[in-house]
């Protein structure tokens, strides 16, 4: 009986009080959202991009262990890179979902075609090894970073980012 009076209880109560779902990227309409993490992302595919090509290739007499220890970096550096670039593009994705309106676009005309080239951008970083394509990755995201906070009213500049990568990060200067 206790079951079936705590059902009616809930139905009762969804009536008085009911539930509307609200979603933002915390999944609570707390308004923060920022560019700077999917910077970050773009940086680290850069990185693992530049030591993938630094990484030293075992030559055929190497040893069973100096192999093992190439693969090893090898795949390590591939995750990462990869799932950088997935959380790149989660971190646009999240931007252009919650927090970019139709007012954004009729500011910035060509908004969606930012995001489209950094979305498929990051999907080809997943896709190959190739540091130019992960340069461009960031480049995108840093247009979409200067679209961003000039719809907070804003000035933006570019700042080396100072990480092994290099690279630059847009930030809002404040006024």
């Amino acid at each position: 009986m206790k079951t079936m009076n705590r059902g009616i209880s809930s139905r009762i109560m969804n009536l008085i009080y009911p539930i509307h779902l609200a979603e933002a990227h915390c999944d609570i309409p707390c308004g923060i959202y920022d560019p700077h993490d999917a910077q970050i992302a773009a940086l680290t595919v850069i990185r693992m991009n530049q030591l993938i090509g630094e990484l030293p290739k075992h030559s055929a007499a190497a040893s069973p262990a100096e192999v093992e220890a190439y693969h090893s970096k090898l795949s390590r550096y591939i995750k990462v890179k990869e799932d950088h670039a997935e959380k790149c593009k989660s971190e646009l994705r999240i931007l252009w979902g919650d927090y970019f309106k139709p007012e954004h676009l009729e500011q910035h005309k060509n908004l969606h075609e930012l995001f489209w080239n950094a979305m498929k951008l990051a999907s080809k970083t997943r896709q190959e090894v190739n540091l130019a394509v992960a340069e461009s990755l960031l480049a995108e995201v840093q247009k979409i970073a200067e679209v961003f906070w000039k719809t907070k009213g804003a000035e933006v500049r570019k700042q080396p980012s100072l990480q092994a990568s290099g690279g630059e990060l847009v930030y809002p200067v404040a006024k």
